[in-house]
Order: structure tokens, then C-alpha cells, then sequence
């Protein structure tokens, strides 16, 4: 009896040992499935999908131009025996560009000048002769004829004296010069080219779709590749009421030259407008984007697991994407390790 009381209380025993190394090894497997489960897991980088402004910015470039391009033209013939500038010179208007010779030219003022002069005083002798009445209205009439034909003459010699000093209109550097001590020239040929640059324009062409989101008086930025760093300033001046045969429209853009960064007409310039329109829109990094912008898709992180979505893509600024529709303000977008991610993979988020 005594024996069998003891097989019981062995067994019993035994049976204890054996449940408790059961239960040690059912927390074991689970812990090891566990650790297995979070090293499988990708390690992923997430944003939160919120809502910022969105400016809408365009860049045209075009061709800086002098504000004020002359061709300067001789109004006489004759030789040159005088030059009163070179290439590079700066000239401010009025300035004598080239001397003609103007001997005969002279000769012919300074008599017409003698025969002015005497009408003048012919017709105030006359007309003092008049109120005395030593002289009838037809001789008085006479003399002031003779006067204003006298002054016309007078006044063409005077006329093509002046053009014998072939001089600039304005102030600007002379870029071109095509005449010498000895050449000859002839009425309506063009002797030198003169520019003005203290202030410059760029033209560009807009499209339909912007121009009617410019306004003249608005600055805009204006960038070169000598100058990669360095902003002009500069305002729109005129919006042509006239498109081209590509729907786009002449956009007249003024700015002034810089000292410490001269610009020089012929130059490439962009121009960049900006602020077109404000808006507020979802956006998520570039960076987050499966695919093409067309078929956009990216993962989004539910609950330890990465979800794939489809969404539309709008406007692109910078680095930055407008979501037109797939998201929701505050969902978190997978940003980086997405390249090893399936939809329904489970993620570990490590920058949270």
C-alpha cells in the first residue's frame, strides 16, 4: 500500500516537472517568434501628410537689350576729316561722333546769313517808311516776302552747317564705328551705332494661360549665368494686347545696370516671376513617390504595416508634390526604405 502511494506521489511529481518545462517552452517559441516577426520587419522613415501654400512661380529667359539702341546716320555728304570717338567711349548726347568737311557748307551759311540780316533790317525800314507814307502797302509787302524767303534760306544753310558735325542723340557707349579720317559719306548712311545699357530690358514671351497673371509695375528676378548668384531686380513694363501665331504674348521687362555687376546687352537673362497665385494643398516629398508622376503610388503606414495607394499628382514645387487626391491630411507616407517594401509588408518606424 505503502508503495503505491509513493508511485503516485512520483508520478504526480513528475507530471509537475513535465508542465512546468512545457510552459518554459511554449514562452520560449513565442518569444523567438516574436524577435523573428520584428527582425523581418523593414525599417522605414515616414512624414505626416499636411496642408502649406503653394506659389506658383514661372521662368522664361530671353535676351537682354540696350534700353536705347541708335543707329547713327549722316543728313550730309562729304569727307571726314575729323573723328570724335572710338569703339568703347563713352559719349553723352550731342557729342560729335564725326567732322565732315564743311568749308563750302560754311560759305554757303554765312552768306545766307548776310542776305537774312539785310531783309530784316529792309523790312523795318520799311515799315517805319510806312507809317510816315513814303512807301505804299505793296512795297511794304514786298520786303516782308523777301524777309521770309531770306530766313528759309538762312535757316537750310544753318541747317547743313550742323550736319557736317554728325553727333549722337543720346548718352551711350559707342559699340560700332564705321567711318575714318578720309572716308566719304553720303546722306543716309550709317556711321556708328551707339548704345545706351544704364538700363537694360528683357523681353520674353509668355503664354496665355500666365500672362493674364501679371500685371505691369509687378518686380520680378532676373538671373544670369555670368552672375549665377548674384538677383537683379527688375519690373514688368509692358504686356503686349497681341499674342504670336504660338499663343504667347511680349512681356517687356526694365531694370537698372549694376556697378558691381555690369550686365551688357546680347546677354542671356531669366527671368523669374514670382508669386503668379497662393494656394493652400497637400504635399509630400518628391521622394516619396512610387513610379511616374502620371501612375504616382506610394506606401503609406497603417498600423506597423505599409500600405500601397494610388494617388494624383497636381502641381510640382521644388522638392515637393501637390496630392490632388489618394491622401488624407495627417496619414504618414513612407519617405524612406520603400524600395524594399510590397503592400502588406510589416514595417518597423524608426523615425518616430
Amino acid at each position: 500500500m505503502k508503495t503505491l502511494r509513493n508511485f503516485g506521489i512520483g508520478i504526480a511529481v513528475l507530471a509537475g516537472i513535465v508542465a512546468v518545462l512545457l510552459n518554459n517552452k511554449a514562452k520560449s517559441d513565442a518569444k523567438a517568434a516574436k524577435s523573428l516577426e520584428t527582425e523581418k520587419a523593414v525599417s522605414v522613415s515616414v512624414i505626416t501628410v499636411s496642408k502649406s501654400t503653394l506659389s506658383q512661380t514661372l521662368s522664361l529667359i530671353g535676351t537682354i537689350t540696350a534700353n536705347n539702341d541708335v543707329a547713327i546716320v549722316s543728313e550730309t555728304s562729304g569727307r571726314v576729316v575729323a573723328i570724335g570717338a572710338k569703339v568703347g567711349d563713352y559719349k553723352p548726347a550731342g557729342s560729335v561722333i564725326a567732322q565732315v568737311d564743311d568749308e563750302l557748307k560754311l560759305a554757303n551759311f554765312k552768306s545766307a546769313e548776310v542776305a537774312y540780316e539785310k531783309a530784316k533790317k529792309d523790312l523795318e525800314r520799311y515799315e517805319a517808311l510806312l507809317k510816315e507814307g513814303g512807301i505804299s502797302d505793296a512795297q511794304l509787302e514786298s520786303a516782308r516776302l523777301n524777309f521770309k524767303s531770306a530766313e528759309a534760306q538762312y535757316i537750310v544753310a544753318r541747317r547743313q552747317l550742323r550736319d557736317t558735325r554728325i553727333s549722337t542723340p543720346i548718352s551711350g557707349i559707342v559699340t560700332e564705328r564705321k567711318v575714318d579720317i578720309g572716308s566719304m559719306v553720303s546722306n543716309g548712311m550709317v556711321v556708328a551705332n551707339v548704345v545706351d545699357i544704364a538700363k537694360l530690358k528683357v523681353k520674353v514671351n509668355v503664354a496665355e494661360q500666365d500672362v493674364f497673371k501679371l500685371k505691369v509695375g509687378e518686380e520680378v528676378e532676373v538671373t544670369t549665368d555670368v552672375y549665377p548668384n548674384v538677383k537683379f531686380k527688375g519690373v514688368i513694363a509692358t504686356i503686349s494686347a497681341k499674342g504670336d501665331e504660338a499663343h504667347t504674348y511680349p512681356v517687356e521687362i526694365t531694370l537698372s545696370n549694376s556697378k558691381e555687376h555690369p550686365l551688357k546687352a546680347g546677354m542671356f537673362g531669366r527671368v523669374h516671376f514670382t508669386s503668379l497665385s497662393e494656394r493652400q494643398a497637400l504635399t509630400i516629398p518628391r521622394e516619396a513617390l512610387i513610379g511616374s508622376v502620371r501612375s504616382a503610388q506610394v506606401f503609406v503606414a497603417e498600423n506597423g504595416v505599409a500600405r500601397l495607394k494610388s494617388i494624383t499628382v497636381g502641381q510640382e514645387v521644388g522638392k515637393m508634390l501637390e496630392v490632388v487626391s489618394g491622401l488624407q491630411e495627417g496619414e504618414q507616407v513612407i519617405v524612406s526604405g520603400q524600395n524594399n517594401l510590397r503592400d502588406g509588408y510589416a514595417i518597423n518606424v524608426i523615425n518616430n
